[in-house]
């Protein structure tokens, strides 16, 4: 009884901290400016080797989005501009589209990885 008396009572905490964790969340994603020149999240990867291959994975549609919104960065970037706010990417809009393909790489490259280890 005392067991599930203590469950009842964490849940409104955990729910507030949530809601509290996703307000920082929001705050966060609109101070970081990116949205306000057209870019998502994944577009502000640092790219490296793995980045790479999983952006070589990506269906065409979602790279030629990609590529036309960094161009469309760099673009208002070298004019010092941002997009009207009524096209800045809302937080709730920014999809990890990058996400997927990046968790098959790194999976994939760790199961090669383990492959060359002595003891396998």
């Amino acid at each position: 009884m005392l067991q599930s008396q203590v469950k009842m009572a964490s849940r409104p905490a955990i729910a507030a901290s949530s809601r509290w964790l996703e307000g920082i969340r929001k705050w966060y994603y609109s101070a970081s400016g990116f949205n306000e020149v057209g870019l998502m999240r994944d577009n502000t990867i640092h790219v490296n080797k793995h980045v790479e291959e999983a952006i070589k994975r990506l269906p065409e549609n979602l790279y030629n989005d990609r590529v036309l919104r960094i161009k469309r960065a760099l673009d208002l970037s070298m004019r010092q501009q941002i997009l009207p706010k009524e096209q800045w990417i809302k937080y709730e809009e920014d999809k990890f589209y990058l996400e997927p393909y990046l968790k098959e790489v790194i999976r994939e490259r760790r199961e090669e990885w383990a492959k060359k280890l002595p003891w396998n």
